[in-house]
């Protein structure tokens, strides 16, 4: 299975490679400009999240309804089976957007493949939006208008994005007062069983090369499915239609960011013009020369990225 993941003889499996972490912090007295807590919403499930606080919101009194922030739901990366909240780069991803957007962020930890698979991590994506409808925790009833909710996901956490996406449209009445605005895929990870042109091209991508996408899919899917399984390509999925117009009843919006050199960007541009065909609102916020996921992994690239986003979600774009 590569190496970045063992299976041992017990069944379990052994994670080969170990990323740098960074843990919550809520001192005020800290270098950040947000402040950071984890809160479990499944002790069962071990899923919590981590909130991120601009510090400044404290400052301008933000728990006045007029002056509450935006609130949004992140999805990280990491194949399905590895990376978490607390890595570094996600991390800091995170950190950076909210204080670049001016917003309340809620990263979702999941549960991961291949002990979980699919769709394992949608239900938990899914719950932490009902988790957050209700829950009494201070830092979002006071400081976060979920009524101004955006849902944002990366690589894998653009599929999970796609599929909460999908649940959540058929579920408004059961998550109010939690009200989805639009949705952000940053570089999501989609796959097929006939390789796209792109994927071709990136059989030996330094981010994301061929044989580490097969294996995501190898892990992520459920046993037995191939690429064309809804949760891999969505495009395959024969309630498409039916899913886009009950997204483009709802006016919600989407933003579809990526970069032309990521092997999965063929299958972004067909996301984005099927989602174009069938009317949904979608935006495209592709760049030259970028590779899969580089705002993460580069962040001195991210600044283009949130303002396109900012603009998104004050709906001036």
């Amino acid at each position: 299975m590569g190496d970045l993941i063992r299976q041992n003889p017990d069944g379990t499996y052994t994670r080969l490679v170990s990323m740098p972490t960074t843990p919550a912090s809520a001192d005020p007295s800290s270098l950040s400009e947000v402040l950071t807590k984890d809160v479990t919403f499944n002790p069962t499930n071990n899923t919590w999240v981590r909130i991120y606080l601009p510090k400044k919101a404290l400052v301008n009194n933000s728990s006045t309804t007029t002056n509450k922030l935006p609130l949004i739901v992140y999805y990280h990366g990491g194949g399905f089976y590895f990376t978490t909240v607390a890595t570094t780069l996600n991390h800091n991803f995170c950190d950076t957007m909210s204080t670049q957007l001016d917003a309340v962020v809620v990263s979702v930890e999941y549960r991961m493949a291949p002990e979980n698979r699919l769709p394992a991590a949608y239900d938990d994506a899914m719950e932490a939006l009902d988790w957050i409808k209700s829950t009494d925790e201070i830092w979002l009833r006071e400081y976060a208008d979920i009524s101004n909710c955006f849902l944002i996901g990366t690589s894998a956490g653009g599929n999970i994005l796609h599929h909460v996406g999908v649940r959540a449209s058929a579920a408004v009445e059961e998550l109010a007062p939690l009200k989805i605005r639009g949705l952000i895929f940053h570089h999501p990870f989609f796959g097929g069983v006939t390789r796209t042109e792109s994927e071709i091209r990136g059989v030996n991508d330094p981010v994301i090369p061929q044989v580490s996408t097969d294996l995501c899919w190898e892990l992520g899917l459920p046993i037995g499915a191939d690429r064309d399984h809804k949760y891999s390509n969505p495009m395959a999925d024969d309630q498409w239609s039916v899913n886009c117009a009950r997204i483009k009843n709802l006016g919600w919006r989407l933003l579809v960011a990526g970069g032309d050199r990521d092997p999965v960007f063929d299958r972004q541009m067909m996301f984005v013009e099927m989602l174009m065909k069938d009317g949904v609102n979608v935006i495209s916020h592709f760049i030259q020369g970028n590779p899969h996921g580089v705002e993460i992994t580069e962040p001195s690239t991210a600044p283009a990225l949130f303002v396109s986003m900012k603009k998104f979600i004050n709906n001036d774009m």
